[in-house]
């Protein structure tokens, strides 16, 4: 069950825009005229790294409950029951009205967490309302402008404190997390098999399931739909039986090769798999080596967040394996700058070589890939850094980074919070993702970093 965030306000303050805007679609109708929202609305929103369910209510009105807009009121009232929290959105234009300190009453009474918005801040014009809204004490407001998306890592930074331990199948941000592991790692390790057509895809997973499961033969893209596979591993070395979901996919072409339709089609449905995907094997075909397609097939990869694996098939036939692997070993040092030591198999699905071995790493990349670094740790590591290495000043203007956090697993995703940090160069942004892959035991796995600077919404541009 995801957190429940619910959007409360009375009528033409911008919820329903606030709505669109986390769900990152025109999902609630949204016009000037007031009350154009009636009935409560719910998505699914994703905030930086936080997931969350968004509810949209009625613009808030004193009417008689019998009354339509009574009624509309009497369902955005029912709405808060059961919400993790609510946030209070006011016009920063138009300042305090009557009705919004009427909605701040109302909510006091409850104990429901309330984030007060000051909504319409682009420019100058919602400066004073801002001021002013530090009457309703509620605390800071966030100025922000949710038809322009400006103040959004703001709302992120309100929200984290109270959503951080309720996101789902983690324990979240907590200051005294222990360590280990805050996914469950117990489930089916989904494990997708990728490559160029013909590189023994299917006949790898019917020798892994020791059946012919999945058609096979010498032509090239004969598998066209993603096929997935429930089946249990035994660990020779442990005796351990592990769940396991395989998924065949269809031969990933160059682009300027993939002509008729239906295999465009297969193409977009093995790269929708790679999204469901915990663990990826890109399978090369050793009496090939490594080509330019390879790197670009391991790049998606990666860029989706998925922990990747190299496996080099047809080993049993493969021409001076020793020269083969370094080769390929250098190629990809060399072609996947973004992420060193991705891990190297050499495997053959005609006899089963290294397949036991490639597994039992997939697991363990699936470990890492769900890891989580306690708070504490992470931050001692973030000082240590900076000590060693402090960021730049471009321009003689003067970075100053505050503190790290880590927001999700699967893949491993951290914020960093601070001012002037839109100037950090791209090289020291690289100099922390690799500091984290290397001390914090991330190896391999995709990381992803976010800068953060505070914004003050007095500033003068």
């Amino acid at each position: 069950m995801l957190p429940q965030v619910i959007i409360i306000g009375r009528p033409n303050v911008g919820k329903s825009t606030l709505f669109n805007r986390l769900i990152g679609k025109k999902l609630a109708l949204v016009d000037d005229q007031p009350g154009v929202t009636r009935d409560r609305r719910f998505g699914e929103a994703h905030l930086i790294g936080l997931d969350f369910t968004i509810v949209d209510t009625a613009g808030w009105e004193d009417e008689d409950p019998n009354t339509l807009p009574g009624r509309m009121r009497a369902q955005t009232e029912v709405s808060l029951q059961g919400a993790d929290v609510a946030l209070f959105v006011i016009d920063a234009r138009a300042g305090i009205t009557p009705l919004d300190e009427e909605i701040c009453r109302w909510l006091r009474g409850s104990s429901v967490p309330v984030i007060l918005i000051a909504n319409k801040a682009e420019g100058r014009a919602g400066e004073p309302g801002i001021m002013e809204s530090y009457s309703l004490g509620l605390g800071d407001p966030v100025p922000l402008s949710a038809e322009h998306g400006e103040g959004m890592g703001d709302l992120f930074e309100a929200l984290l404190p109270l959503l951080g331990d309720k996101q789902p199948g983690e324990d979240g941000y907590r200051e005294d997390e222990p360590d280990g592991d805050d996914e469950d790692t117990s489930g089916p390790l989904k494990l997708a098999i990728v490559g160029r057509p013909n590189a023994g895809k299917s006949t790898l997973i019917n020798r892994l399931l020791g059946e012919d499961r999945l058609l096979t033969g010498p032509e090239a893209g004969i598998t066209r739909d993603s096929i997935a596979v429930d089946w249990e591993w035994t660990d020779p070395k442990t005796g351990v039986t592990r769940p396991v979901r395989l998924i065949d996919t269809a031969g990933m072409r160059k682009k300027a090769r993939v002509v008729e339709k239906l295999e465009k089609m297969a193409v977009a449905d093995a790269r929708h798999a790679v999204d469901f995907a915990e663990v990826v094997v890109l399978l090369l075909d050793a009496t090939q080596g490594l080509e330019h397609q390879d790197l670009k097939i391991a790049s998606l990869v990666l860029e989706e967040g998925r922990a990747l694996i190299i496996a080099i098939n047809k080993w049993d036939i493969a021409e001076d394996p020793s020269g083969l692997f370094n080769g390929i070993r250098q190629a990809l040092e060399d072609g996947l700058a973004q992420v060193r030591g991705v891990p190297l198999f050499a495997v053959s699905a005609r006899t089963g070589k290294g397949l036991d071995t490639m597994l039992a790493g997939a697991f363990e990349l699936r470990d890492t890939w769900s890891k989580r670094v306690p708070t504490a740790a992470l931050n001692r590591w973030f000082d240590d850094a900076l000590e060693a290495n402090p960021p730049p000043a471009p321009g003689g203007k003067r970075i100053k980074m505050r503190y790290i956090t880590q927001i999700k697993t699967r893949p491993p995703s951290f914020v960093v919070f601070g001012s002037r940090l839109e100037i950090v160069p791209e090289s020291y942004r690289r100099y922390l993702v690799n500091g984290i892959r290397r001390e914090l035991g991330f190896g391999s796995v995709p990381v992803r970093l976010t800068l953060r600077s505070s914004k003050n919404p007095f500033a003068k541009e």
